[in-house]
């Protein structure tokens, strides 16, 4: 398995783990794709405060998504990183 598949079943493990409810989920996916997909501390806390999730937890779910976001868009994982 690539580095990249591996990369991602872990961040969509991890996500799963988190046992966030549909409509947690539903809230931050549309912050995700119409807000930020890396939102300020600001952002975070209203995120969190709409959802009913730690401010910490919010944070860890869109650093996920955002790993998981770049690898479908074919980039590495995390920023900064450099492909060979």
């Amino acid at each position: 398995m690539s580095s990249a598949m591996e990369s991602s079943k872990r961040n969509g493990d991890v996500m799963q783990d988190m046992n966030l409810a549909e409509d947690q989920i539903k809230v931050l996916e549309e912050n995700f794709l119409k807000v930020s997909k890396q939102p300020d501390e600001a952002t975070l806390m209203l995120i969190a405060a709409e959802c009913g999730l730690s401010e910490e937890d919010t944070a860890k779910w869109f650093k996920l998504r955002y790993s998981k976001w770049r690898t479908s868009e074919g980039l590495p994982a995390m920023c900064g990183s450099v492909k060979d």
